[in-house]
């Protein structure tokens, strides 16, 4: 995968938001006013990455599995993960790591706020 497609991938989520409240050099994809992804557009070590959110336990499974998965850079490493987009993780698991993503942070909204995601 490489960073445009990552990004049509983030853009592909119903009621996204793409933003840069933090510099000029990183996308960050919002549901529902809350982030679920973010990169930076110049690589980082010569490596792009995301960071996306993660259930803890999936979390660390991925982590033993794939070199390219570890703890989220500059975020909560409970709830966050960095994803080498380019390294042994398969894309089509970098495309479910940003469902999965999504789906925490809408599970965390409060009621109404879910109801209002699932029924678009």
């Amino acid at each position: 995968m490489n960073i445009e497609e990552l990004r049509e991938h983030c853009l592909a989520v119903k009621r996204m938001e793409e933003c840069m409240p933090f510099d000029e050099d990183t996308m960050v994809y919002k549901v529902m006013g809350k982030m679920f992804a973010y990169f930076g557009l110049t690589p980082r070590n010569g490596e792009f990455i995301v960071n996306l959110k993660c259930e803890p336990e999936k979390s660390a499974i991925l982590r033993e599995r794939y070199a390219g998965i570890t703890f989220g850079y500059y975020s909560d490493k409970k709830y966050w993960i960095t994803v080498s987009i380019a390294s042994d993780v398969p894309d089509k698991l970098i495309v479910e790591l940003i469902a999965h993503s999504v789906g925490e942070v809408v599970k965390k909204l409060p009621k109404y706020k879910q109801k209002e995601y699932n029924e678009l």
